[in-house]
């Protein structure tokens, strides 16, 4: 199946528009990066305590941030998830303790920020354990238990707790919801002792600091180790500059993608790496495929200039690159529009890598070759990729009544 019939597009004659458009999205990421939101990395990798909040209603940011100030929580990071519908915040925080109090530690001090016009004497039905509520119902005793009054009250405290966090997503906006939950004597004991806000903390996870260096630098030499491999591959397997070119393509495809997660403030968590390392294969698949096409070319068209063999390699191989690319990018786009939250970064690095990818295989990787080309050649060297110049350079001589001999590759 072919997309393209014969196409013979000059894309070697629009590198100039391909180095201004790189150009732009590079700078624009390393200035992001130098001056305005730096790398954004995740807690996975600076450590911290993230929380997970629930609000009854539609949050303010700016309300948060301002409660978090009140309480002493400063520079907590507020970002919204998930569907605008479910009013769910993640607040990071520099916490960095690794005991299990830094979980009750931080689910308190977020609880103690977010809280006003707290009634006297009542606790927070909505940010209460099921430990807590039993307990509550146990000193109370409104069904007159007995002698079971302890299993028969965790039962219903579980059963409360349960139809908060499982049925009305962490938060109920009324005790009549209880209704058919609980007893109506358990109900009207809750009501005098407890109270409802209008949030419910759902989660709350802790990363140390020693764990986010430690990620950082296996993710740093994760990358070097590719990168390093891919240069050794494509050196032995065609020639050194081959290696060159897909590694600094490969290095721009990174920094184009990193720099968009920075433009946008999007964290970087361990499952954008994971993307990032998956690009760094895919971008590198892709420009393997134009340079085995070169070099193919290279045997077949020895009278040609470089630059027209490469172009007419793109060419043919164009149809081939939008086809694949063009279905990986149709699915990751999809898994970013409706995968949830959990795999945004991931989707995201994706979605943006297989674009940059693909065009840089053929607007990057291949006019570095032409260029390097060139270079030896004004500087009177021995070209690495012999192919054929205006003046029939190149081209395999014969001698007198003998029959061309094969043309060896590079």
């Amino acid at each position: 199946m072919e997309f393209f019939h014969n196409p013979n597009i000059d894309f070697l004659g629009k590198k100039w528009y391909f180095l201004a458009f790189s150009l732009v999205f590079s700078v624009a990421g390393v200035l992001s990066m130098l001056f305005w939101h730096g790398i954004p990395l995740g807690i996975d990798f600076r450590g911290g305590t993230l929380v997970e909040v629930k609000f009854a209603q539609p949050p303010d940011d700016n309300v948060i941030r301002a409660a978090m100030d009140r309480a002493g929580l400063h520079h907590a990071r507020i970002q919204r998830y998930g569907p605008l519908a479910n009013n769910e915040v993640l607040i990071d925080l520099s916490l960095q303790e690794t005991s299990e109090q830094a979980l009750d530690q931080g689910k308190t001090q977020i609880i103690n920020a977010l809280e006003t016009d707290t009634p006297a004497g009542k606790q927070d039905l909505n940010n209460s354990s099921s430990l807590t509520i039993s307990n509550y119902l146990l000193e109370k005793d409104p069904l007159r238990a007995g002698t079971d009054a302890k299993q028969r009250y965790d039962a219903v405290a579980q059963a409360i707790v349960n139809y908060r966090d499982n049925v009305k997503g962490g938060v109920l906006h009324s005790f009549d919801e209880l209704r058919g939950v609980a007893d109506p004597a358990v109900v009207a004991s809750l009501q005098d002792g407890f109270f409802l806000s209008n949030f419910g903390v759902r989660n709350v996870n802790i990363v140390g600091p020693q764990v986010g260096q430690q990620l950082r630098r296996q993710a740093f030499l994760a990358a070097v180790y590719s990168l390093a491999g891919m240069l050794v591959y494509l050196a032995f397997r065609f020639e050194w500059i081959y290696g060159v070119a897909a590694v600094v393509t490969v290095f721009h495809d990174t920094l184009i993608t990193v720099g968009a997660f920075s433009l946008m403030n999007k964290e970087i968590s361990l499952t954008v790496i994971a993307a990032i390392l998956t690009l760094i294969g895919y971008s590198n698949n892709d420009t393997i495929v134009v340079f085995d096409r070169i070099r193919e070319n290279l045997k077949l068209m020895r009278r040609e200039k470089l630059s027209d063999i490469v172009n007419r390699s793109i060419n043919q191989t164009l149809s081939r690159t939008i086809l694949t690319a063009g279905l990986t990018f149709l699915t990751v786009l999809a898994l970013y529009l409706f995968g949830g939250e959990v795999l945004h970064g991931f989707s995201f690095a994706l979605v943006i890598g297989i674009l940059i990818g693909t065009y840089s295989s053929i607007a990057i990787a291949a006019p570095i070759l032409v260029a390097y080309q060139d270079w030896r050649s004004s500087r009177g060297k021995t070209p690495v990729m012999k192919a054929g110049r205006p003046g029939g350079e190149g081209r395999p001589k014969m001698s007198s009544g003998s029959k061309p001999k094969a043309a060896v590759g590079p």
